[in-house]
């Protein structure tokens, strides 16, 4: 079991090493965050189903780093979970005009997007400067989901609850290991994220239903 999931010091130094050592991968993703919102902001609009997809990319780029550096759990957990969306977002059409994009799940979705642009748990240094650009996304798990979550709520759970409740799930898993097991208290709000992305895709069934009746 110890080869599988170590003692929480090595997991907190091991998520620390990387967050250091690849800062690199984080700058890059901001970058591309960075250029999509502005694209989005400038009236862009990409295709849920495109999104979905895309989205399974910084999954897989914390799966890469984790096997590179000796972690093959989070390795093994995100390239299974980078596959299965990108699969759910492949196997099945969004359907933009059915998504509902409440008021609620837009304001979390916001917050949720900027909490993993500026997660600062494992950021060494002590210019607030860092924090808007050092943040470990698409490096280690929690803002890498963080991140996932906000898109879906932002954009209606991208078109699948399937996709929403996989999202869901996952974010839940490593917000509550986060907390409980690692001390890293932050990810109670990532843990709010999973909550409002599992809200979301119930009430994504209960629309379905009332479709159906009528």
């Amino acid at each position: 079991m110890h080869g599988l999931v170590p003692p929480s010091d090595e997991i907190l130094a091991g998520l620390t090493k990387i967050a250091t050592e690849a800062a690199g991968v984080g700058i890059a993703w901001h970058v591309f965050v960075g250029l999509w919102l502005s694209a989005i902001s400038a009236g862009f609009r990409p295709q849920l189903r495109g999104l979905a997809l895309l989205l399974s990319v910084p999954l897989a780029s914390v799966s890469v780093l984790a096997w590179i550096y000796g972690n093959p759990f989070n390795g093994a957990v995100f390239a299974l979970a980078a596959g299965l969306l990108a699969w759910l977002a492949g196997a099945r059409s969004a359907d933009d005009a059915a998504v509902r994009r409440a008021p609620w799940s837009m304001a979390l979705g916001a917050c949720l997007l900027a909490f993993a642009w500026v997660y600062p748990h494992f950021v060494v240094g002590h210019s607030l400067w860092r924090y808007l650009y050092r943040s470990p996304l698409g490096a280690i798990p929690c803002p890498t989901l963080a991140l996932v979550c906000g898109a879906s709520l932002i954009c209606g759970g991208l078109g699948t609850r399937s996709w929403q409740t996989v999202v869901a799930l996952l974010a839940a898993l490593y917000a509550v290991f986060g907390v409980l097991r690692l001390g890293v208290y932050i990810d109670v709000f990532l843990l709010a994220g999973a909550v409002g992305v599992l809200i979301q895709a119930q009430n994504r069934a209960r629309d379905a239903g009332a479709r159906f009746r009528l």
